[in-house]
């Protein structure tokens, strides 16, 4: 990866007022870099679900964003307690966020589903009790 720009985020659990804070300024840098509006809005979109989740199911976690050329991979790592069922999490509209959340206006299930939709790669690994960790490309 010649020419890679590495940005680290941490993603503090709970955190409504900060959620957001890490994709905002991927965004902003990839402005700056002159990255295509659309290739520019597909990763905020992304990232900010991914964000989101990580405040809401995983008590936060670590989120490394490399930029290339060619592509922007996020990676979000946290220690929550898994995904029980991906193909399950996978349907829009199925959430397992709490009243609370909902009432908050998050945790609608749309986070996952948003995440595939608006990448060009997603894989995800998780494992019960130990967290999981999301990796997504946007070709540029």
């Amino acid at each position: 990866m010649d020419n890679a720009i590495v940005l680290n985020y941490h993603v503090s659990p709970d955190d409504f007022t900060r959620a957001g804070e890490a994709s905002s300024d991927v965004k902003g840098k990839l402005k700056q870099l002159g990255i295509s509006p659309a290739a520019v809005r597909k990763v905020a979109i992304a990232m900010y679900e991914g964000e989101i989740n990580m405040v809401i199911h995983a008590r936060g976690g670590e989120i490394t964003v490399t930029i290339t050329p060619q592509r922007v991979e996020m990676v979000l790592a946290d220690v929550g307690p898994g995904i029980p069922d991906i193909d399950l999490a996978m349907k829009e509209g199925w959430s397992t966020a709490p009243e609370e959340v909902r009432n908050l206006g998050f945790g609608a299930g749309m986070g996952l589903p948003n995440m595939k939709k608006y990448t060009d790669d997603m894989r995800i690994e998780t494992t019960l009790g130990v967290g999981t960790t999301i990796t997504m490309v946007v070709n540029v």
